[in-house]
């Protein structure tokens, strides 16, 4: 009798740890679950890095020059310029521009598309982009001072930020990754409001 209580405790016993052993396997089952998950979420990752076409890759490859462009005329306002205002606004003109060039370039690395190298300024596909400054153009600034300096500075970083606003509102009605599109509304917004402001400088700034 004590022999027959003591098998049957040790079958209970048994069929409790075969239970347990497939609660296991089920439980190891949700790592897998979960490796799945991540799976997922790498697949997400990879296609939101992917999510983009023509237009945002274009965007990116043509703001960056650009932008490169208003570095070089910023660089020469922190030098060249004599209105206080104009200083300042060259100096948060460039913070801002630089950045995004980081961003545009990082964005463009991981699409696999080439980042743009500097070019000269009479370079065909830059100077067909909207705003964009001729050698010529960049030579006159570079060779102007004082007040005149400060008004052609005015007056060309108007047109080139005109320029950015229009490549930026293209890539908001072409574009598909949602990043670039932001950052498309941004500049646009940024530099409108620039604009604004350099309009007004320019009616402060003595015509020579």
């Amino acid at each position: 009798m004590r022999h027959h209580l003591w098998k049957s405790a040790a079958l209970i016993l048994l069929s409790g740890l075969v239970l347990a052993g497939c609660g296991h396997d089920t439980d190891g089952g949700s790592p897998a679950s979960g490796h799945g998950a991540g799976h997922g979420s790498s697949t997400t990752v990879t296609a939101k890095t992917g999510d983009f076409n023509d237009a945002d890759a274009t965007f990116a490859a043509q703001m960056i020059p650009h932008h490169r462009q208003a570095l070089q005329m910023t660089s020469m306002a922190g030098r060249k310029a004599t209105t206080a205002e104009v200083k300042k606004l060259s100096a948060a003109m460039a913070t801002a521009q630089q950045a995004e060039i980081t961003t545009l370039s990082g964005w463009l690395t991981d699409w696999g598309k080439p980042v743009p190298t500097p070019a000269p300024h009479d370079d065909h596909n830059m100077t067909k982009m909207p705003g964009m400054m001729t050698e010529a153009q960049m030579s006159d600034l570079g060779n102007a001072t004082g007040p005149l300096f400060d008004r052609m500075w005015a007056q060309m970083m108007i047109e080139h930020h005109q320029g950015a606003v229009v490549m930026a509102k293209t890539e908001q009605t072409a574009g598909k990754n949602a990043a670039a599109i932001a950052l498309a509304q941004k500049i646009e917004t940024d530099q409108n409001a620039e604009i604004a402001t350099m309009r007004r400088l320019l009616g402060r700034i003595p015509a020579n």
